[in-house]
């Protein structure tokens, strides 16, 4: 069933047919189409395009299929070309050939670039929500965890932290993701309706009218921009991608902190699964999982990418290709945010180990040469005899804090008895949190 034909003498192949339909992936864009359609109709009748009468008749129907869809008394399948389509079709069938009025004055163009510009922003909003969620949970978790631990950098212990630094350090990248996303949705947040094919309508329409109605700031710009832009898409994908770069370093991080070397954490059953043939195992599948589906948001960034980048102005069927990546980028996303959130809240934070593994890794070594340069040593050459003390711990298997003050002179003689407390762990990562806040 379809909205076009007239001009065409031979049937249009089956297997072109099954090619070109997009239903089956497009009709999510159910309510968003409806929606936009009644705006359009109450536009019509504003401009005295349509009557009154059947503009009452045409937003009846369309909500009435609404409601039939709802309640599942509807399916949305069949020999249709797309939603727009079957919207339509179901619609004359319902209320007669008055339903075949709906489409004056509009594209499926337009149409389409109006319904995916409605359902983005939505399900943005949604993400930002979910983030919110995060967020919270991350800082609660960081409150009531602000044990000692080590620090890395390139894998290798550094400097001491606590847990709540290096949770929070996710939450400061969260929230920029949260402002990627409102800032996408502002730039994003523009009407295409009304710009028909490409170049707009020979009826006198209300495009601020369409606006005001569906929620938009304002009009798009430039007709053939507005049927051709996916740039929101990208923008919405980008966002998507980089919240999923960081959800894998979390999942990473994770990962390895579970992990018997490390022992840092315990994931809940509920978010660990077993082995078929090794009984003792305990498999972190979902930050597995989250660090995998990554590259799968990648991908759709990726698609999307690919196929805008060598459309020549206006609309192309090419862009028929920008809704499943987009669907699934944004199930993926969600879906990793729920998990992730109820995966931090369930964690199990093992202190002690923490706090022990500090002990291990010459972690007040930046602060012993602090010290020296402290007591009027150039920091380069304190650097180099702290190198020397920690070379000697490693070789007779004791931490630099543990060595007697006469052994530390013998590498410099500005070493005196106060160099305990400066080197203090607890001391050293006060110092550094008062620089922090």
């Amino acid at each position: 069933m379809k909205l076009w034909g007239g001009r065409f003498i031979e049937k249009e192949s089956r297997l072109m047919e099954d090619f070109n339909s997009s239903l089956s992936f497009d009709k999510r864009l159910c309510y968003e189409d409806i929606m936009g359609s009644i705006a359009h109709v109450k536009m019509l009748a504003k401009c005295s395009i349509l009557t009154k009468e059947e503009s009452v008749t045409i937003v009846n129907g369309l909500n009435s299929i609404l409601l039939d869809i709802q309640e599942g008394k509807l399916k949305i399948e069949g020999d249709y070309e797309d939603i727009h389509s079957f919207m339509e079709i179901q619609l004359t069938k319902l209320v007669g050939d008055v339903g075949k009025k709906l489409h004056t004055a509009r594209s499926r163009n337009d149409q389409v670039a109006v319904d995916m510009r409605l359902y983005s922003k939505h399900k943005a909003a949604e993400v930002i929500d979910n983030l919110d969620v995060i967020l919270c949970t991350i800082e609660k978790v960081g409150t009531f965890n602000a044990v000692i631990m080590p620090g890395y950098t390139h894998m290798q212990r550094a400097q001491v932290v606590t847990f709540k630094q290096h949770i929070m350090a996710y939450y400061s990248m969260l929230r920029r993701d949260k402002k990627r996303l409102i800032s996408a949705i502002e730039i994003m947040d523009e009407n295409p309706l009304g710009c028909c094919a490409l170049a707009g309508t020979t009826y006198d329409t209300d495009r601020s009218f369409t606006t005001s109605e569906l929620g938009f700031k304002k009009p798009v710009d430039n007709f053939m921009d507005g049927v051709s832009d996916r740039d929101y898409l990208l923008e919405l994908l980008s966002s998507f991608s980089i919240i999923m770069m960081h959800f894998s370093r979390l999942s990473e991080e994770l990962v390895l902190w579970s992990t018997k070397e490390f022992d840092f954490i315990e994931i809940s059953d509920e978010f660990s699964t077993g082995s078929s043939i090794m009984p003792q195992k305990r498999n972190p599948d979902a930050a597995e999982l989250i660090r995998g589906k990554t590259g799968r948001v990648y991908g759709d960034l990726m698609s999307l990418l690919t196929t805008m980048k060598g459309i020549p102005l206006a609309y192309n069927k090419d862009m028929q290709e920008d809704k499943e990546p987009f669907f699934d980028a944004v199930d993926t996303v969600l879906k990793c945010i729920k998990v992730m959130n109820k995966m931090l809240s369930s964690l199990k934070i093992k202190s002690h180990n923490m706090h022990s593994a500090v002990k291990r890794g010459f972690l007040n070594a930046t602060e012993a040469a602090d010290y020296l340069a402290c007591k009027g040593m150039a920091f380069r050459d304190a650097h180099g005899v702290i190198g020397s003390i920690v070379l000697h711990c490693e070789q007779v298997h004791t931490a630099i804090e543990d060595l007697n003050l006469e052994e530390l002179k013998s590498f410099s003689e500005l070493f005196n008895g106060d160099v305990y407390e400066f080197i203090d762990y607890e001391n050293t990562l006060s110092r550094g949190i008062k620089k922090e806040m």
